[in-house]
């Protein structure tokens, strides 16, 4: 199993997948609905409930989170957990218009670094390689 840094769901089947997908975004937006107030209005415009939501197919009825939204509701509105669980903050320096801000939780931030294990091992990146990573945010 070269390239693969963790076998346990790097080598699920298409259905287990699909299944890990589905739960997580049930996870996701039950979290958004009863957390974030935008996000639950946006829904409830919508006629949709969190029960409407079953399988990574209904994602396609999901409204679109644009820029725009980040804007609107800057610079914490959109954050669905309180400001305590919050250990970092990407913000874009606003050159267009009011910053973009976005907050990780310890658990966000130990996600992003298990994805990025992954790509970086799936690349053929071990242990000995050095990887810059320079980009704007925004």
């Amino acid at each position: 199993m070269k390239n693969i840094w963790n076998p346990h769901f790097e080598t699920l089947t298409r259905d287990q997948m699909r299944a890990v997908q589905s739960e997580r975004l049930r996870d996701v937006v039950d979290r958004v609905y009863y957390n974030v107030p935008y996000y639950r209005e946006k829904m409830q415009k919508l006629g949709m409930t969190p029960e409407a939501i079953a399988t990574v197919d209904d994602l396609k009825n999901l409204p679109f989170t644009i820029k725009q939204d980040l804007r609107d509701n800057y610079p914490f509105g959109l954050f669905a957990v309180p400001m305590s669980e919050i250990i970092r903050v990407h913000a874009s320096s606003g050159t267009t218009g009011k910053s973009t801000v976005v907050g990780y939780t310890r658990n966000d931030i130990g996600i992003w670094s298990e994805v990025m294990a992954r790509t970086f091992t799936a690349a053929g990146a071990t242990k000995d390689d050095y990887i810059q990573i320079a980009y704007g945010y925004g």
